[in-house]
């Protein structure tokens, strides 16, 4: 026979672990933080757009922009920063294929970096959450120099 002891005890147990579960549920997936703390899709949107203006201003690589569509380079970029950061975006393009033709060197692309960093600063975008999603995005720098 159970004693209602054990019942009670029981019931404070499955309480416990219906709260734990809460909880766990609430919290973001650790790469969804990022894609949280980037300011998802609007915030990142206005990184994006942040920082093909800057490239536009930047005499050192807006040449390699001038017969790009812009507005496909933007659609991807946000899909890219996105799906990167844990975000619900599904990768569209590669890095490769958004890239083809640019014909950026070493010191291109890392115009293109400061751009970005520029674009995250002015949306307040502290330091550690800008290496974290340049940490994502570097596998994908040898898919644009050169091409």
């Amino acid at each position: 026979m159970v004693s209602i002891r054990r019942i009670i005890d029981l019931r404070v147990l499955l309480v416990a672990l219906a709260l734990l579960l809460s909880a766990c549920a609430q919290q973001p997936a650790p790469d969804e933080r990022l894609y949280r703390e980037l300011g998802e899709q609007a915030g990142i949107t206005r990184i994006v757009e942040g920082m093909l203006l800057n490239v536009a201003a930047d005499p050192r690589i807006f040449r390699h922009f001038h017969d790009v569509d812009i507005v496909r380079l933007r659609d991807r970029l946000i899909e890219q920063f996105c799906a990167e950061s844990g975000g619900p975006c599904e990768r569209g393009d590669s890095v490769q294929r958004i890239s083809e033709g640019l014909g950026l060197s070493p010191a291109g692309f890392g115009a293109l970096v400061e751009d970005l960093r520029a674009s995250m600063d002015a949306q307040g975008v502290p330091g550690p959450v800008q290496s974290q999603l340049l940490a994502r995005l570097a596998p994908g720098r040898g898919d644009v120099v050169g091409r």
